[in-house]
């Protein structure tokens, strides 16, 4: 496991034009998230569900990397036994950025699988509703590969294990209302020396004074910052 791991949030998608459901326009406008992103949603408004997530799916075809992107995954092919990316995010700008090892903890955008016996395909930016209204093998029905609200995360299991030889933690444009950084910090067995806060600003569901250094400001205007810290700790 990596001693260093970066946590990332929805603030540094932002900056690549990613809108999040917290956001007020773009693509939420017009839906009701506890219908098309909580458990049940595919059998309550399937329709709707599915629609949605095309959309997703095709607004992030021609998003880029942004800075923030492109210099975690440098850092990441530099150490790659030294740092860890991990993501709540479902997009693939830290891909595109060249990125094929960070994990992924809600899902993954281009993916889709079937609901009975798990097949999955990336369907890079295309529609689930167009391509495969059921599965090729079994066919059962088809979904996009999100964790909805108030569904299992299979990938927590990996989240967990990263954690346990965590030296230093960087946590990047999350608010803590999904998964709490705090809790890794606060575990009495906790091995974590380093910590590093960067959020646009001050959330409710994060406790700063836990952190060793807290950037209130853009991804992009901190991340520099946040590489030589790093690079710093590696070659101590």
């Amino acid at each position: 496991m990596a001693k260093i791991v970066v946590f990332t949030g929805a603030g540094i998608s932002a900056e690549s034009g990613i809108s999040t459901f917290r956001d007020k326009d773009g693509l939420w406008e017009n839906y009701k998230i506890e219908e098309i992103c909580t458990a049940g949603c595919l059998n309550t408004k399937r329709d709707e569900t599915i629609k949605f997530y095309d959309l997703r799916r095709k607004d992030c075809e021609n998003k880029k990397p942004n800075y923030s992107h492109l210099e975690l995954v440098k850092l990441e092919k530099e150490y790659p036994n030294d740092v860890k990316i991990i993501t709540q995010n479902i997009d693939d700008l830290f891909e595109k950025a060249g990125s094929t090892s960070v994990l992924h903890l809600h899902g993954f955008l281009k993916e889709i699988y079937c609901e009975k016996c798990n097949f999955k395909i990336n369907i890079s930016y295309d529609s689930l509703k167009t391509l495969y209204n059921e599965c090729p093998k079994c066919y059962s029905f088809m979904r996009p590969n999100i964790v909805f609200f108030n569904e299992e995360a299979p990938k927590y299991e990996d989240l967990y294990k990263e954690m346990l030889d965590c030296e230093f933690i960087i946590v990047i444009g999350t608010s803590g209302n999904v998964i709490s950084i705090d809790n890794f910090i606060r575990n009495p067995h906790s091995r974590i020396k380093k910590s590093i806060l960067n959020n646009l600003k001050k959330s409710s569901a994060i406790n700063d004074r836990l952190y060793n250094k807290v950037l209130y400001k853009k991804a992009s205007e901190s991340i520099d910052e946040i590489i030589f810290d790093i690079k710093e700790y590696i070659n101590k």
